[in-house]
């Protein structure tokens, strides 16, 4: 596949398991707009392969990026899909170390987002990110994270969203979209991601699990780390878009 059909076949793979994937991003990128404006210098936190970047350069032709992550498979889609554009930067950060934003000059960004990234942090290098948040953020600048985040005082509610999911996964599948496993084998098959795959999986099998926290858990974090506020401003059952303004 040429690295457009990568993308596609990642937003595919990534739509199997969220079906309003799109819509998430759109409330996103309608809080950006409204925070920083036609040309927000934004930083696409554990980009991957810099879907949410694809998505703001259409919604705000004149924004920049800086994508980081430390996953080299999908650092290569990223940089090869996006060749030429001077609007978008990436570099290779793990956001567990203490020093990940040593990177960076003093220029603040206007916006920071990340999509189902910070599930797989668990609780102390979590909190410990978003005070790191902070200090990257111009004032006034606005933070968003888009992620798994159940609540567990709503066990029936929970139950119900996961035979909803089972039910479009099934539908998925039958159309033809891959699951993250087969994902991942398809692109270990591709001679041009083979050894960046091979990267990926020994960094993926020496990760820490992850933790998964109510929307409620994340706003105090958030607040703890010097916010000035913080909300949930999309949500599904399991899933929401939490803000937090600088």
């Amino acid at each position: 596949m040429d690295w457009e059909q990568w993308q596609h076949s990642w937003d595919r793979q990534q739509e199997w398991y969220m079906p309003d994937r799109e819509e998430r991003i759109r409330v996103m990128l309608d809080l950006v707009e409204a925070a920083a404006g036609p040309s927000p210098r934004v930083l696409d936190l554990a980009c991957g392969p810099a879907t949410i970047s694809r998505r703001l350069f259409a919604r705000l032709p004149a924004a920049t990026s800086v994508g980081i992550d430390r996953d080299p498979a999908l650092l290569r889609i990223a940089e090869r899909s996006f060749d030429g554009d001077v609007r978008i930067t990436f570099a290779t950060a793990d956001l567990n170390t203490a020093d990940w934003s040593a990177i960076f000059a003093d220029e603040p960004f206007d916006a920071i987002l990340t999509a189902t990234a910070t599930h797989w942090m668990t609780a102390t290098a979590l909190a410990r990110l978003y005070r790191d948040l902070v200090k990257l953020l111009r004032p006034g600048g606005i933070f968003l994270n888009a992620d798994h985040m159940p609540d567990p005082a709503n066990p029936l509610l929970n139950a119900l969203d996961d035979k909803v999911q089972q039910a479009h996964r099934k539908l998925a599948s039958e159309n033809g979209a891959l699951d993250w496993d087969h994902w991942w084998t398809t692109a270990a098959a591709d001679p041009q991601l083979a050894e960046d795959v091979a990267a990926s999986r020994e960094i993926l099998r020496e990760h820490t699990t992850g933790q998964e926290h109510p929307a409620d858990w994340h706003l105090t974090r958030l607040r703890e780390a010097g916010f000035l506020e913080a909300g949930v401003v999309w949500r599904s059952v399991t899933d929401a878009v939490v803000a937090a303004i600088r």
